[in-house]
């Protein structure tokens, strides 16, 4: 689904970035603007300012601006669709779905109004059982005895499910309903019937302290119960229902949020009263998994909010089989911009017992001195085995291969080769040699570090020069496309997808004259859709809102990407026909034939967003120069970050 633009603007003239903000920061009136405490960094003064007028939030700390669609990206860590779809639901507005049928956008509105429905019962529960906490001191003094305030139960939404088997039938007016046990609220047993005929329901949580589990826009979508006392089993969570799915939430990720942002990590542990416990002792960026392993889905939540995760587990066999499943859910998003770590406490420890033992400082050591996902991966490869003989390195090298392949290219992978091939004891391009072999393989593989028989330099693409910036206008010769100015086809060229063969390959990183950076980027996405996930959640926004034809694609792919999963280009294909950009998507893949060396694109990639971030700073700055020099006295703080921002990306290129 590509949402036009012209939504995207009527949407954003409809919502009020005042109401959006308000709902996560409290705003007050200061002049012509609102202001609040910084939800992006931690401050003690407000320098936030939200502009009923302009339509748009400032900080005047640490530069975070934008619109509301970029708000509910940045703070609730939601993709550009979600965001979206977020703010049409609040105003009523129907996304444009030209290529679904009537019957398709009616099942997706009851869809929608059917989760609205389960969160609004979800949270009429919440508020119950924070009621009945206060009058349970049974429960009350298990919390205290856990050493945990008022404010922080409340923070988190703490209640208790009291004991009984019906107690929600004095919440709800019909016990009946249906959507009780959509829900996972009620159980129901059809081959059961009581004295009235219809079949027998109980309560699913009973007499156990109840953690809210929320999504991150906040609303209610399940709950963890925990026993008071000795019971079976010690954890109970909702089911898997249309809107909670234990493999893609993360609890505490919503309280949470801000903490992560301004700690510069999220620290990942193994339950709620963890979580809960941590945030009282001054780490209030936990969050926990919900009863299940790490999956890729909750890193990859993670990495929406933060570029470095740490893994809390136990030292004991459990918790590093824990910390081994993490490892591998981890693998394929670490790239060389991100950091994952794993922290083993002793075995007679959790985080809280192991911070009142010890203090807050030796915690936060610990956490410094994690283990990296380099030196966890191979001694996950070494594990069980004896280096000592030819059989036992030959089992590292079996089973280094699956963690070292799922690792993203990038230099962390070509110096893990290095290691791993020393341990193993042959060298790293025999080892290659041989992983490729035992895959089938007829072709040996390019040593890591190696380089490719032609990079993207070499081929005569030198970012700056080859092409100019996105925000310039080309004309390609006959076709009458310009990149700057909208959908403007000309009469040559872009008529038709060729439905022939193929032009004869070129060079990987040649170009037809004149194409942009953002041209650029959307052949190699398209051709390469997997890394899409490799770029961060400023990437997204970036890609996103460039000018159509290029943030129409790019959140297009990000809706493919997200409804069905990295697609090769072949399906990306038929699933682009009839898109109003079809033939430029195409003819962009078209400039990134096949290649024996993926890795070469994904590098090129990576320097054409580096490009078009600094032409998006390069162009703040000309903005903010012109302000300073008209003499706006509010303009030159802002130069001096944008500049700062400038010189540092430009160094680290």
């Amino acid at each position: 689904m590509a949402i036009p633009q012209t939504f995207i603007q009527e949407l954003l003239n409809r919502v009020d970035v005042v109401d959006v903000v308000g709902r996560y920061v409290q705003l007050k009136k200061g002049g012509a603007n609102l202001m609040g405490l910084c939800p992006f960094h931690g401050e003690k003064s407000p320098s936030f300012s939200v502009s009923p007028t302009k339509q748009f939030y400032h900080c005047f700390g640490c530069g975070a601006n934008g619109n509301a669609i970029g708000f509910l990206m940045e703070h609730a860590g939601m993709s550009f669709i979600e965001a979206v779809k977020d703010l049409a639901q609040q105003t009523g507005m129907q996304i444009p779905e030209d290529d679904a049928s009537p019957q398709d956008r009616e099942r997706a509105a009851q869809q929608r109004q059917k989760q609205v429905t389960l969160t609004d019962v979800l949270e009429k529960a919440a508020q119950a059982y924070a009621k009945h906490l206060k009058a349970a001191p049974r429960a009350v003094d298990y919390l205290k005895g856990r050493g945990l305030s008022g404010q922080i139960a409340k923070t988190f939404g703490l209640g208790y499910a009291p004991e009984g088997w019906r107690a929600l039938a004095s919440v709800f007016a019909d016990y009946q309903d249906p959507l009780l046990v959509e829900s996972g609220m009620v159980i129901e047993h059809e081959d059961e019937k009581g004295a009235d005929g219809q079949s027998k329901r109980y309560d699913r949580f009973r007499d156990r302290i109840m953690f809210p589990i929320r999504n991150v826009k906040g609303e209610c979508i399940g709950f963890g119960g925990r026993v008071l006392d000795k019971g079976e089993p010690k954890y109970l969570n909702s089911p898997e229902t249309p809107v909670f799915s234990k493999g893609r939430e993360l609890y505490g990720l919503f309280e949470g949020r801000t903490a992560i942002r301004v700690a510069g990590y999220a620290l990942v542990t193994e339950g709620y009263m963890d979580v809960v416990a941590l945030a009282q002792l001054g780490f209030a960026n936990a969050v926990a998994t919900l009863g299940t392993a790490c999956t890729p889905d909750h890193v990859q939540k993670l990495f929406r909010f933060t570029d470095s995760v740490v893994f809390s587990f136990d030292g004991d066999g459990a918790g590093r089989r824990a910390a081994r499943k993490a490892l591998d859910a981890a693998l394929p998003l670490a790239t060389d911009t991100r950091s994952v770590k794993f922290l083993f406490l002793p075995a007679e420890h959790d985080p809280d017992s192991f911070i009142r033992a010890n203090g807050e400082a030796a915690f936060a050591q610990c956490v410094k001195e994690s283990v990296p996902l380099s030196r966890f991966l191979i001694e996950a490869a070494g594990a069980d085995c004896d280096l000592s003989t030819a059989e036992g390195r030959a089992r590292m090298a079996s089973q280094a291969r699956p963690l070292w392949s799922a690792l993203p290219d990038g230099a962390l992978k070509r110096q893990l080769i290095s290691e791993l091939s020393t341990g193993i004891g042959i060298g790293s391009t025999d080892l290659l040699q041989l992983w490729q072999q035992s895959a089938g393989g007829s072709r040996a593989p390019r040593s890591a570090g190696q380089a490719p028989a032609q990079s993207s330099h070499d081929a005569g693409y030198d970012g700056g020069a080859s092409y100019e910036s996105s925000a310039s206008s080309y004309e390609s010769s006959g076709s009458g496309y310009r990149s700057d100015s909208g959908s403007t086809y000309g009469k040559k060229g872009y008529s038709k997808w060729r439905k022939g063969p193929p032009p004869p390959p070129r060079m990987l990183g040649t170009r037809r004259a004149g194409g942009s950076r953002a041209d650029r980027a959307v052949g190699l996405l398209l051709a390469n859709a997997q890394a899409w996930d490799g770029l961060s959640a400023d990437d997204h926004s970036l890609l996103a809102h460039l000018p159509a034809p290029h943030g129409a694609l790019f959140a297009w792919l990000e809706t493919q990407l997200h409804e069905h999963g990295p697609q090769p280009w072949a399906a990306l294909r038929e699933a682009l026909r009839g898109h109003e950009h079809e033939v430029f998507g195409c003819t962009q893949v078209e400039q990134v034939p096949p290649s024996d060396d993926p890795a070469s694109e994904l590098s090129e990639l990576a320097d054409v967003m580096n490009r078009l971030r600094r032409d998006g700073l390069e162009a703040q700055a000309r903005q903010l120069a012109d302000r300073v020099a008209e003499g706006d006295p509010g303009a030159l703080e802002d130069y001096k970050r944008v500049s700062a921002q400038l010189v540092a990306l430009k160094s680290s290129a």
